[in-house]
């Protein structure tokens, strides 16, 4: 019998020849240069002392060319680091963890629910339909005002929701990080749907008596992703404000915001959102480098509310009994592919390594001058990120973004857990996603973290952080006495 040839095609390891073909193309230039200064320093060996000494002295130095050489290198070295921008460091945050007495177990929902819309029951079973579906699980929690019958959704009720969230996670930062109230110079709260007069930030600089001077910015209506909006404003801040602390504090007060009328699109928001905050402290001082657990890399923004229907795709307005609430539009998934279709393209020059460049770029010409329907090449985001912290906004913003980044399961785990464990707690998600990868002990020094979020308007928005030094398995924080439970299996479907 002939001897068999083996199928090179399968035998072979292609994600090893992939691997090998990333290493080669992103250090070519150590591949070109290295050889070349060998060779040098080879020729240099060669020669005796005597030619050496006779190819210094036909240089002929003499001061004022030496004079100018040195000026103008200090000119481009001053030039250089006057024009380069500050590093900006998030030296700790913290997250806010709502007390046992707010939990609300689907039972409790529920009942609540059929209570409140006793005359509508098809919205209760929509509610439910949503809440077995939704990817939350039983230890979510609402603020104290929704867990009455009927709710009551009083101005002082919503204040009093937001001294509790803000305050404990200010507190929280402050014992952590040892700053006093004096120390900071810029403050920023972002609340989208609740803006009191006088706004929350006055509220803060009103409790910890901050300095009169104080630059304070109070943002709204920005949706979900306005938490990185707000590290976008403090970094621009911190490049003109030298040696200073920035405290940002991100949250989404429920109270005022629960829905009591019968429309399905203006339901969704009662199932999927909870009570949540989290407080942030940057400073562009360098002392801070050595102690600050991150580096900001880049901040990465796109609107699409020149549309009109991302404009509209999450929209607050009255339905016809005259009931405000949010209306979520059946586009918001394809809406928000558009946003991060247009985020990633900006986003992916900045941080993919030039072999993944390369492929998207030959994919590229090919699609326009052999065959359009190629298939386009999806870059390969792992290479460039060690860790993933997508929004919370709901289990199909997640499965969304899991298919189309191609990740895998333990990339987007932590986005799972925090929607199990907490909720769509709004604009504070990300951090309580950090803080879970943080608490399972995976941050190490120099990772790469992305931050994705998505917000009304419509907005993408990204944030990329360098891990400053490893971060050894923290003792408190959100998930301290539920994290050796975590990651847990979540059904596809519970049955209420």
């Amino acid at each position: 019998m002939p001897q068999i040839l083996p199928n090179f095609s399968s035998s072979v390891k292609l994600k090893y020849v992939k691997l090998g073909y990333q290493y080669l193309v992103n250090h070519i230039l150590t591949f070109l240069l290295v050889p070349i200064m060998l060779a040098i320093l080879l020729e240099i060996l060669r020669l005796g002392p005597e030619e050496l000494l006779s190819i210094y002295n036909s240089l002929q130095f003499d001061l004022v060319q030496i004079l100018c050489c040195a000026f103008l290198v200090i000119f481009i070295a001053t030039v250089y680091f006057t024009s380069k921008p500050r590093s900006i460091y998030l030296v700790d945050y913290s997250c806010y963890k709502p007390p046992v007495t707010c939990r609300v177990p689907f039972s409790t929902f529920m009942e609540h629910s059929r209570l409140i819309l006793k005359d509508n029951p098809k919205s209760v079973d929509f509610q439910m339909r949503i809440l077995e579906r939704s990817g939350l699980g039983e230890e979510t929690c609402l603020p104290p005002a929704i867990h009455y019958i009927p709710p009551t959704p009083t101005m002082e009720a919503a204040r009093g929701e937001a001294e509790v969230v803000i305050f404990s996670a200010i507190d929280a930062l402050m014992e952590k990080t040892g700053i006093k109230p004096k120390d900071i110079d810029i403050l920023i709260v972002n609340c989208s749907l609740f803006s009191p007069t006088p706004s929350l930030s006055a509220m803060v600089v009103n409790k910890y008596k901050l300095r009169s001077n104080i630059k304070s910015f109070n943002l709204s209506g920005m949706g979900c992703s306005a938490g990185l909006i707000s590290i976008d404003l403090a970094r621009d801040l911190l490049q003109v404000h030298p040696n200073s602390y920035a405290l940002v504090i991100s949250t989404e007060i429920i109270t005022p915001n629960y829905y009591k009328g019968s429309e399905r699109a203006m339901l969704l928001p009662n199932c999927l959102f909870r009570m949540g905050g989290a407080a942030v402290l940057l400073s562009n001082k360098r002392r801070d480098s050595h102690r600050a657990k991150y580096k900001l890399v880049h901040v990465v923004r796109t609107h699409k509310g020149a549309d009109d229907k991302a404009y509209r795709c999450v929209y607050e307005q009255e339905d016809p009994q005259g009931k405000v609430g949010i209306n979520l539009s059946k586009d918001l998934m394809v809406i928000a592919g558009e946003a991060l279709k247009s985020n990633i393209t900006t986003i992916g020059p900045l941080v993919l390594p030039a072999s993944e460049q390369l492929l998207f770029l030959f994919t590229l010409i090919g699609r326009k001058i052999f065959n359009p329907k190629w298939k386009p090449y999806i870059p390969d985001f792992k290479q460039a990120f060690e860790h993933f912290c997508i929004h919370a906004g709901g289990r199909a913003v997640i499965d969304e973004l899991q298919k189309n980044l191609q990740l895998s399961a333990e990339h987007v785990e932590a986005s799972r857990m925090t929607l199990h464990r907490f909720g769509n707690t709004s604009s504070s998600s990300l951090w309580y996603e950090m803080s879970y990868i943080e608490a399972k002990g995976r941050m190490k020094k120099g990772d790469r973290v992305w931050q994705i979020a998505f917000g009304s308007g419509f907005k993408c928005n990204s944030a990329v952080w360098k891990c400053n030094r490893t971060i050894k398995t923290i003792s408190d924080g959100p998930w301290q006495d539920c994290i050796d439970r975590y990651p847990v299996h979540i059904p596809e479907i519970v049955k209420l």
